[in-house]
C-alpha cells in the first residue's frame, strides 16, 4: 500500500460525538416559527420556561417524523458528498506527492 504511505491520519478520541452544544442552547423568540415552536414545546413538555433545541427535535421527531427524516436525509446525502470529495482530494494529494518522490528519486 506504497499509494497511502505519506497520508497520515490523526484520531482524537477525546471527542464527544453523542451530542452537540447546539442541541444544549435555549432558544430565543426573535421570529413567529421559533415563538410558535417555544410556546407549545414549552408547554408539552411543561418547561419552566427554557426551551432549548433538543426539546424542539424530541418534539417534532414524535409529532412531525416526517420532517425530521426530510432533514435527516439532506444531512447525510450532504455528508456523503463531502466524504467522496474528501476521499477524492486526498487521492489527488497522494498521486502528487508520489509523483514528486518518484522524481526525485530519479535526479
Amino acid at each position: 500500500m506504497d499509494k497511502f504511505k505519506g497520508l497520515r491520519l490523526k484520531w482524537q478520541d477525546d471527542i464527544k460525538l453523542d451530542k452537540g452544544h447546539t442541541l444544549q442552547e435555549v432558544v430565543g423568540k426573535d421570529s413567529q416559527v421559533k415563538n410558535m415552536l417555544v410556546d407549545y414545546v414549552g408547554e408539552k413538555q411543561k418547561s419552566d420556561g427554557d426551551v432549548t433545541v433538543e426539546m424542539i427535535v424530541e418534539t417534532l421527531s414524535e409529532e412531525f417524523p416526517e420532517f425530521m427524516l426530510a432533514i435527516a436525509e439532506e444531512n447525510w446525502i450532504r455528508g456523503y458528498e463531502q466524504a467522496l470529495t474528501d476521499v477524492n482530494l486526498g487521492q489527488r494529494i497522494s498521486e502528487a506527492r508520489e509523483e514528486e518522490n518518484n522524481s526525485e528519486n530519479e535526479e
